[in-house]
């Protein structure tokens, strides 16, 4: 129902920032509470960021708050990361998805729509 394509993920210093972006087909896309996950290799899959439709409630894994932002563009349907403070455990690539079971989920199983991911590798 929507397509999502990830990017703006590549090679930062421990200490780096970077955002990513999201972008989302249709003109359904403020039907959706959107999300952030991370998955490193052997690792389960991990909530970073949630949003709820109208951007007006957002959600942080304790791991990434205070460091990393999320925000979204309902009329360029967009939603973004900003990641500042990148620390090597934050190295995963990095997933945008969809729900549109209800208007704010912390729930990677409560998403039906999954980007490609964007991988994010910080360096010591």
């Amino acid at each position: 129902q929507v397509q999502l394509v990830e990017s703006g993920g590549g090679l930062v210093q421990a200490g780096g920032s970077l955002r990513l972006s999201c972008a989302a087909s249709g003109r359904t896309f403020s039907s959706y509470a959107m999300g952030w996950f991370r998955q490193a290799p052997g690792k389960e899959r991990e909530f970073v960021a949630a949003i709820s439709r109208s951007g007006g409630i957002t959600g942080y894994a304790d791991s990434v708050k205070g460091r990393f932002t999320i925000s979204r563009d309902n009329v360029k349907n967009m939603v973004y990361l900003q990641m500042n403070s990148l620390k090597p455990e934050d190295t995963a690539v990095y997933y945008c998805a969809g729900n549109l079971k209800s208007g704010y989920s912390l729930r990677g199983r409560e998403y039906d729509y999954w980007g490609q991911g964007t991988q994010v590798t910080v360096s010591s």
